[in-house]
């Protein structure tokens, strides 16, 4: 299949059933947000809002990792590195390997990534408050 298209279905193929789920809540949760599309790489499965993608997944053997871009650096264990991507835009890697761990406070991050792929990160303040330096305009 070195050729074929990727697509999700391929991505969660020969994967164990656990981690399909974790896919399947982690889409749920990204689906709550709003309408969203898919663009699917050999790399990761990236969620797009009307501006730019905002999150990906990639489902592994052992776990489902994948990121979220977000305004603000967020520091949980599940949260494996956080870098910054542009000067509004932190990347979070994040590793997920029970249920539970895709709770309230990882659906919140979901939301607020969902917020930046339909453009939040292009104005206004940060979000929780977050500390940018003024410039005038």
């Amino acid at each position: 299949m070195a050729d074929a298209e990727w697509t999700v279905e391929r991505h969660l193929s020969g994967r164990p059933p656990e981690i399909v789920a974790l896919y399947h809540r982690f889409i749920e949760l990204a689906g709550a947000c709003g309408p969203f599309t898919y663009s699917v790489a050999k790399s990761a499965i990236t969620l797009k809002g009307a501006r730019r993608g905002f999150a990906g997944a990639r489902p592994g053997n052992r776990a489902l990792s994948g990121y979220l871009d977000l305004q603000r650096r967020v520091d949980d264990p599940r949260i494996t590195r956080s870098s910054p991507y542009t000067g509004r835009l932190y990347v979070h890697q994040f590793r997920i390997s029970a249920p539970s761990e895709l709770d309230d406070e990882f659906a919140g991050w979901i939301h607020e990534a969902y917020q930046v792929g339909n453009g939040a990160h292009l104005g206004g303040q940060p979000p929780h408050g977050g500390l940018r330096g003024s410039r005038l305009t």
